[in-house]
């Protein structure tokens, strides 16, 4: 439960801190007076939108606490752990929202930075707010399917995970056939193009690293007298005329003469310089051999240019090197597999669509049995509560229809909607159509009193819920919200008596003036105050003895119901 709330400079609150017990509370006051604050700021514990507009006037920012108390086993701390908060199950929850006057906001649960996706995961196990606009959700049909599933409990969750899981397989495979029947049109396109492209690569007949060594080989024959001309002279100054090598080896021999004579400085001298000679001898050879091979063929350049200006033509089209355009070639040519395979692969998976559409339909159908066992428990127990609200010759039902054939959604196969028939004679009809205000609210207080044990949610808020109603409706209402309290802390701000004095605690909220600033507090009433915020609420601003006598009178009745 919401043990503690602390508003500081909330719109006209300025410092507020109020205790709460168990059971029915109930917040009273003139229109006007910031009942819709403390709402406000419950809603921003529970992960609501914040704005700068809520800060109250000249300060810097607005701060909310609030203390919830909770049994070991409820599902919260299984969130938080979840979420990696520290709590003990034995603490209270803390949780703290801030909002400056530019609007930005920061949020702590038990001292602990939380984003405001994470508050709102925690706020939807905590706190239940309802309005009037949350009448709106009755009437729209989309909501009723949710919580009808949430009714079924475990059974309906059992059949709806096994649906979504293939489901889930289902919207894979449709998506995977869209994006081949694209590729498909697209490929059509694309094939004769690829088709052109490969043929010219493959009649090139390329080989690795063969644009390299042609235009090595071009270099050679295209500078061949230049490369014969310097070898020749080479060879020449080694071998020929100009007697290289035979100086070098009478070197050799007047060194081998004279190392007799000085072994010791001689002999290293000599090792290199025989070193040398062969040296020299091996490349006289060689440059012999290389001269001899050199090759004056115009012809072959001629073709080697030729080739060459193919692959430069190739490589603006296909790649900066002849690796890179067979590279390209096997690319395009798996693409060209995949392309003419794409027909067969379009069979495939329409095949696998038609039998898992099977599989989704057993399953739905599964779906729709058991919540229809649902619907008739759900507008069962509906009437039983709406009987108790004084609308007992309401008939109420769950109308569960198939969407159209052959379509499925991630919730089923089927569409839920209310149905109403408040007075006898009439037929059922949607309950948009035909709920007035007032029977609005009792359904809804139906729905909220069936879903209290079910959502374990320890904090309900009804926001003038009771607006349209009077008389022996409100009485009923009444009653009904204080035997919600027995699962949930249940608050309620209301104008009328009835509601009111049925209450466990009742909260006076007030504002006034004090120089030039709006200020609104918040007094828990005791005894008198109560009878004469009761007698207020019956007879308005003047409080004669008549109503006071019947605040009273309402009390003790109040007391006496609420302990039979």
């Amino acid at each position: 439960m919401l043990s503690e709330l602390s508003i500081r400079n909330l719109a006209v609150i300025e410092s507020l801190q109020v205790q709460f017990g168990t059971g029915f509370h109930v917040l009273s006051g003139e229109t006007g007076a910031g009942k819709s604050i403390v709402i406000d700021a419950l809603s921003l514990v529970a992960g609501g939108r914040s704005s700068a507009d809520l800060v109250r006037y000249g300060c810097d920012k607005a701060e909310i606490e609030a203390l919830f108390d909770l049994p070991k086993e409820h599902p919260l701390w299984m969130v938080l752990e979840g979420l990696g908060i520290a709590a003990e199950r034995e603490d209270p929850v803390l949780i703290r929202r801030e909002v400056t006057s530019s609007g930005k906001s920061t949020s702590r649960v038990n001292g602990q930075l939380v984003n405001l996706s994470m508050l709102k995961e925690i706020g939807e196990h905590l706190i239940n707010i309802h309005g009037q606009h949350e009448h709106q959700s009755l009437l729209k049909s989309e909501f009723h399917l949710e919580w009808l599933d949430a009714f079924g409990g475990s059974t309906v969750a059992k059949a709806k995970a096994k649906y979504q899981e293939e489901y889930k397989h289902y919207t894979a495979l449709v998506k995977e056939y869209e994006e081949v029947q694209k590729a498909n049109r697209n490929g059509l396109q694309l094939s004769d193009m690829y088709r052109f492209q490969l043929q010219e690569i493959e009649a090139a007949s390329l080989r690795q690293g063969e644009d390299e060594l042609l235009a090595e080989e071009k270099r050679k024959l295209a500078n061949a007298e230049k490369l014969y001309s310097g070898v020749a002279d080479a060879y020449e100054s080694l071998y020929g005329n100009k007697q290289g090598l035979e100086s070098v080896g009478k070197a050799l021999q007047k060194l081998q003469a004279a190392v007799a004579y000085d072994q010791a400085a001689l002999k290293p001298i000599l090792d290199q310089v025989q070193s040398a000679y062969y040296q020299l001898e091996d490349a006289v050879h060689e440059l012999r051999a290389y001269r001899d091979q050199i090759e004056f063929n115009p012809v072959r350049l001629d073709e080697i240019e030729s080739r060459l200006a193919s692959l430069t033509g190739l490589k603006r089209k296909y790649g900066a090197t002849v690796e890179d355009i067979l590279v390209y070639a096997e690319k395009i040519g798996t693409e060209l597999d995949y392309i003419d395979r794409k027909d067969e692969k379009l069979e495939q998976l329409s095949a696998a669509l038609e039998k898992q559409r099977a599989v989704l339909m057993h399953l739905g159908e599964r779906l729709s049995e058991v919540r229809k066992q649902s619907a008739l428990k759900l507008a069962s127990q509906i009437e039983t509560h709406l009987s108790d609200l004084h609308m007992e010759k309401t008939r109420f039902q769950v109308q569960i229809e198939p969407l159209p054939q052959g379509t499925f959604v991630k919730t089923g196969i089927d569409q839920a909607e209310f149905m109403i028939s408040p007075n006898p004679g009439e037929p059922l009809k949607p309950i948009g159509k035909i709920a007035s205000g007032g029977e609005l609210s009792r359904v809804m207080l139906a729905m909220k009193s069936i879903f209290a044990a079910i959502d374990q949610i320890p904090v309900l808020v009804f926001d003038e819920v009771d607006t349209g109603v009077s008389g022996r409706a409100a009485q009923a209402i009444a009653e009904k919200m204080s035997r919600l309290s027995e699962y949930s802390q249940v608050f309620s701000i209301t104008h009328l008596p009835q509601v009111a004095c049925m209450a466990d605690r009742q909260y006076l909220i007030r504002k006034h003036t004090e120089n030039e600033r709006t200020y609104t507090t918040v007094q828990l009433l005791e005894n008198e105050q109560r009878a004469e915020e009761l007698a207020r609420m019956l007879g308005g601003v003047e409080i004669t003895e008549t109503t006071l006598t019947h605040a009273k009178e309402m009390l003790v009745l109040a007391e006496n119901m609420k302990n039979h």
